[in-house]
């Protein structure tokens, strides 16, 4: 017999059925509702993104033809930096050409090691020999007497005085060049020269370069002073500027305040302001560097050929010129940022 299905159960058939359909079709939305949700995401942020960059670019533009519309009082602004950041950058140039002649005297710093009058030639040269084989000792230069008579009466133009002499009375002597300049290392070194068979004497003069480097230590010292005094300089010369500007656009400040702005939106083009009072303050302490050195080049190069040498004034390179153009605008952005905030706390929208 057949069997047939009464409309009740095939109610219940189909009441039953479609309980485990939704399950995998609610998966199957959920997994791709996930991807779509990251991607809007993603989206939502980079969107931002590109607006926070034209907020940025226009700010940046926006400040920029503000200090080109008044001419003249940013000019003035931005050479009080400059002035404020040369003469630290001059006295970093100076200690720079300090530092070089230091390293000059430094390879010309030695030790004359005088012999005996009863040396000869021979001692002399086996004398020397046990000189080289110190470890720090770099190299030597024998002097006969003959030379160092020679030497004395040509720097003392006593050729005709000393002429006269039936003996010569200098000794042979050695002058060694060490392999470091430390007053402890090179006072060793003598100790152990004069230890010596057949050395009299070993002269060490090194008090003009302890005098020289304690000068060097003293001028960094003077220059990290005035590059933190001047830096405040600038920090008080960019603050009042902002502070001014700030003062001028409160009413509008306050408007923008009042329909959401943060404070981040506020301050930005007044960053910027600071900012490019700092670049150009930089620009023109760089210019007047540099005109500074073509006035004095001249003189200084003339003063050098009287004594027989050669020096030039140094001038900065082009990582001393980033680094000058970095802090200036780094100083003028932190000077209208200390300004900004401090003025937007007192601002209350009405």
């Amino acid at each position: 017999m057949r069997t047939s299905v009464t409309p009740k159960r095939r109610q219940g058939a189909a009441l039953k059925t479609p309980h485990k359909a939704p399950k995998k079709s609610l998966k199957r939305a959920a997994d791709d509702a996930a991807p779509r949700g990251a991607k809007s995401q993603q989206t939502l942020f980079s969107s931002r993104l590109r607006a926070w960059g034209r907020h940025h670019r226009s700010m940046a533009w926006d400040s920029f033809q503000r200090l080109v519309r008044y001419p003249l009082g940013n000019l003035l602004t931005m050479l009080a930096i400059a002035i404020a950041l040369v003469l630290p950058a001059a006295l970093w140039l100076t200690l720079d050409s300090a530092r070089l002649l230091d390293a000059e005297l430094d390879e010309s710093a030695t030790l004359t090691v005088y012999l005996a009058l009863s040396t000869d030639d021979a001692q002399a040269r086996r004398i020397e020999e046990a000189i080289n084989a110190e470890q720090s000792v770099l190299d030597t230069q024998l002097i006969s007497a003959d030379q160092g008579m020679a030497t004395f009466q040509q720097s003392l133009g006593l050729e005709d005085a000393l002429a006269g002499l039936e003996s010569n009375p200098l000794p042979i002597s050695i002058v060694v060049r060490p392999e470091s300049v430390a007053p402890e290392t090179m006072q060793q070194l003598a100790d152990s020269l004069e230890a010596l068979s057949g050395v009299d004497e070993v002269r060490l003069d090194l008090a003009w370069v302890e005098r020289l480097r304690n000068l060097a230590e003293l001028g960094r010292r003077v220059a990290l002073a005035l590059a933190a005094l001047f830096g405040l300089g600038v920090l008080l010369v960019v603050g009042n500027t902002i502070r001014l500007a700030v003062e001028s656009r409160r009413r509008e400040i306050e408007v923008v305040m009042l329909i959401g702005a943060t404070h981040a939106f506020v301050r930005r083009p007044f960053l910027y302001s600071g900012a490019w009072y700092g670049v150009g303050g930089g620009l023109l302490a760089l210019g007047l560097l540099g005109l500074g050195n073509q006035w004095l080049s001249m003189p200084v190069a003339a003063l050098a050929a009287s004594y027989g040498a050669s020096f030039s004034l140094p001038q900065l390179d082009v990582t001393g010129s980033t680094i000058l153009l970095s802090c200036s605008t780094l100083l003028g952005w932190l000077g209208a940022w200390l300004a900004v905030t401090r003025h937007l706390s007192s601002i209350r929208p009405r």
